[in-house]
């Protein structure tokens, strides 16, 4: 399947990007060598393997909730866009009519 330049400008439109003569030619060639690569692969006979959700088994990933050194106070503090003596400040995100 070619796509044509007419078919690469409205996909740019689609995604709100502006696209020269040069890339919208290098674009719909490639764009047009992916999908007939996905047609190839919708050729190829899957009958035999059970529908999955992951090819990973299922693990859990997370280690154990343990309590270890904090940072000092300074070193905490030291990237803040703004503080307040020992705490960060940040700009309020309610109106006050709650």
């Amino acid at each position: 399947m070619e796509l044509s330049a007419e078919q690469v400008r409205k996909i740019a439109d689609l995604a709100r990007l502006e696209l020269t003569e040069e890339e919208i030619t290098l674009y719909a060639g490639q764009l047009s060598d992916i999908l007939n690569y996905f047609r190839l692969l919708q050729e190829v006979d899957t009958s035999h393997i059970p529908p999955t959700a992951s090819v990973l088994p299922v693990s859990n990933v997370f280690r154990a909730d343990q309590a270890g050194e904090t940072l000092p106070l300074l070193e905490s503090l030291r990237n803040a866009a703004d503080t307040d003596g020992e705490q960060f400040r940040v700009g309020a995100i309610l109106d006050g009519d709650d």
